[in-house]
């Protein structure tokens, strides 16, 4: 976690959010540090996507401020990327996995001669060494989703905003791409917010946990976590604290939906 005295990363300073007349964000107030792994939970209709749009720049507030690196958020960044649930909307059917990389280092200006080493890097560096003339059709739903961080990790991002990125695989699949986000994140200094409805992921994951309140969306809880890194699948969940924060954010949800 960066120290108390640097500058935020990101700042929510009293946002508002009016859509058609609807209240979808009111009054909300957080910040967080580069190199932080920031999770955020809450019932349906708190804002958690929504709080992520503002941060990406997909979306602009009605009241307050968003800041970036002490800047006004006003529209999309190339340092900012976004992992989106739908993996499969999100890559291109008719590019190779190597191609759906390319298609990024190409809009960054990335010399064609570094293409194919930053390729392969990328691709063993998600799990998927070998895989640079597979279609995202002949990839499970767990390779296509690795593909996708590869290509958003292609940008060298410094934020990596994760929209429930893990909610449509299998337990087992989720787990492993877990651990390997873990890995990523320990690799590079990347600084992760990462949206998602499960308890027990966010327990694990997050050096923070931000639980918001429904209509209209507002801070409810900010958690910090005392669980020591490298975390594990097994030992990490079987904790004091661990099994405390879990323990706290179920407590959270349940008066939230009351």
């Amino acid at each position: 976690m960066p120290a108390p005295n640097d500058q935020p990363l990101v700042e929510f300073r009293n946002v508002d959010l009016m859509i058609k007349g609807q209240e979808i964000i009111k009054d909300l107030s957080f910040t967080f540090g580069a190199g932080e792994f920031v999770c955020v939970i809450g019932p349906s209709g708190c804002g958690k996507t929504t709080t992520l749009r503002l941060i990406a720049g997909l979306a602009r507030p009605t009241g307050g401020s968003v800041f970036y690196a002490g800047e006004p958020v006003k529209g999309p960044r190339p340092d900012v990327a976004v992992v989106f649930q739908d993996y499969g909307k999100a890559l291109l059917p008719w590019r190779t996995a190597a191609g759906n990389i390319q298609l990024v280092l190409d809009t960054f200006k990335v010399p064609r001669s570094e293409h194919r080493a930053r390729i392969d890097a990328l691709l063993a560096k998600v799990g998927l060494a070998g895989k640079n003339d597979a279609y995202p059709a002949e990839m499970s739903g767990g390779m296509q989703q690795r593909l996708q961080i590869a290509r958003c990790l292609a940008q060298q991002p410094r934020l990596l905003l994760m929209d429930e990125p893990f909610g449509a695989l299998d337990a087992m699949t989720r787990q492993a791409l877990q651990d390997e986000m873990q890995s990523i994140v320990a690799d590079t200094g990347t600084t992760v917010f990462f949206v998602t409805h499960d308890l027990e992921e966010a327990a694990y994951l997050g050096d923070r946990v931000i639980g918001l309140l429904p209509h209209p969306g507002r801070l409810g809880v900010d958690l910090g976590s005392t669980l020591p890194r490298p975390r594990d699948q097994l030992t990490t969940r079987e904790t004091p604290g661990f099994l405390q924060m879990r323990h706290t954010l179920f407590n959270f949800i349940r008066g939230a939906e009351q």
